[in-house]
């Protein structure tokens, strides 16, 4: 019945059209009062869950991802990549591709990914001889890339769901791997397509030309290096790297790129704030309601409902993989990460999956979900900057889902492509 107390009312508020946030908070309050909970003891969960200070990460790395995707950086990195992989035959699909792994490790956003990149080679692609959908579709699956490889600020919030116990740095080195091998997964599949489809091949970038684009793109990548750079060589911690680039990526957009004007900057600012206010909001309300759910002993009871089904580690990872992917559909990622870490970490853990491995098979799900209907934010986005129809646009998707699942069954089952690199550097 505690469930359904604490749980029912979450899914009712959340029929009821109110915002996930403000759902989990009631929700919360709802639950508190079913088992005699003092509303003090729920007001100072909501109050430590973003005093916390690795959730400082989050802001830093926001605020740097604007700077660099206003500023005239997912231009550069798509002239970089031309240089790189645009000559081939259907090189404009692998630039894409290749544009949104650099652009990934700068912003952290699938969302800025697919809008920033999408503006620039979706029409440019189209203008080539790419049906547009296609165009559409290489550009929202490249986006996931932005989940899994550093900096996500969405492996700052697992992190914060799994109670700090797992590191950040891990988090961001587990998803490196993964993040490359879906670029050169999709990669694979456009070279397939074009060959098949006879897509054009691009021009060969004159050298004096392609020394000017690869200088002006280094700035911008130098945001990639401090980050990653700083992490595995112990020089900075998380939060330390994402200040840092914030400094850098401030001056390269304002005094090497100056694509940006001053009297913009306060803008930029305000929308980072409004962001950045949304997430803390639901990380509070979040926290509330992860530890009411502790006291109903909710993930103790999941726990033992898994184990009693099954004893099989593989098929109990297959069904929790079936639930995010259901579930991913519904809700956004941030959200489900929330709520859904307390419940299952402790049932994974049982079976004696590494919690950052866990992590990484979270994201892929959950980045999946954010390119799947109804509620699927990067696909809405990508429709809205492809001029194309939802419904099309699914159609189109439909052979990346594919390589997608591929992604999450590897990352599912073979642990190492995810720990290889966290264990190597030590953290």
């Amino acid at each position: 019945m505690d469930a359904f107390v604490l749980l029912g009312s979450f899914v009712a508020l959340m029929l009821l059209g109110m915002p996930v946030a403000y759902a989990l908070g009631l929700a919360s309050l709802f639950g508190a009062l079913w088992i005699d909970l003092p509303m003090d003891a729920v007001m100072i969960q909501v109050a430590s869950g973003v005093n916390k200070f690795s959730l400082l990460a989050i802001p830093f790395f926001v605020l740097a991802g604007a700077l660099m995707a206003e500023g005239g950086m997912s231009r550069r990195l798509v002239a970089f990549a031309s240089v790189l992989v645009g000559f081939v035959r259907g090189g404009l699909s692998l630039v894409n591709i290749l544009a949104s792994t650099f652009f990934g490790g700068i912003s952290g956003s699938a969302v800025a990914d697919t809008a920033s990149i999408g503006s620039v080679l979706i029409p440019e692609m189209e203008r080539k001889g790419y049906p547009r959908d296609f165009s559409t579709a290489v550009t929202v699956s490249g986006s996931v890339q932005a989940i899994l490889i550093p900096p996500s600020h969405n492996m700052v919030i697992y992190s914060m769901a799994a109670g700090g116990s797992v590191s950040v740095a891990a988090l961001f080195l587990a998803g490196l791997l993964p993040g490359l091998l879906l670029g050169a997964m999709l990669a694979a599949y456009c070279l397939y397509v074009a060959r098949k489809q006879n897509f054009p091949k691009g021009d060969v970038i004159p050298l004096r030309q392609a020394l000017k684009i690869c200088g002006e793109a280094m700035w911008g990548l130098m945001t990639m290096v401090i980050i990653l750079g700083g992490i595995m060589s112990g020089i900075f911690t998380a939060n330390e790297s994402a200040s840092i680039a914030v400094i850098w990526a401030f001056f390269v957009t304002m005094f090497i790129y100056r694509d940006y004007k001053w009297r913009d900057l306060p803008k930029l600012v305000h929308r980072t704030v409004k962001t950045v206010t949304v997430v803390m909001i639901l990380i509070g309300f979040a926290a509330s309601f992860g530890y009411v759910m502790t006291l109903m002993q909710i993930p103790l009871k999941i726990t033992t409902m898994f184990t009693r089904l099954t004893d099989n580690t593989y098929l109990i990872l297959f069904l929790i993989n079936i639930l995010l992917l259901i579930l991913g559909t519904l809700m956004d990622m941030a959200p489900l990460i929330l709520i859904l870490t307390p419940i299952l970490l402790p049932v994974v853990k049982t079976l004696g999956v590494d919690p950052v491995h866990f992590g990484i098979i979270i994201m892929v799900n959950l980045g999946i979900g954010l390119l799947t209907p109804p509620v699927g934010a990067v696909l809405f986005v990508g429709s809205a900057v492809g001029k194309l129809k939802i419904e099309a646009l699914v159609m189109a998707m439909v052979p990346f889902f594919g390589v997608l699942l591929a992604l999450l069954a590897m990352v599912t089952y073979w642990p190492a492509l995810s720990l290889w690199l966290p264990r190597l550097m030590g953290v």
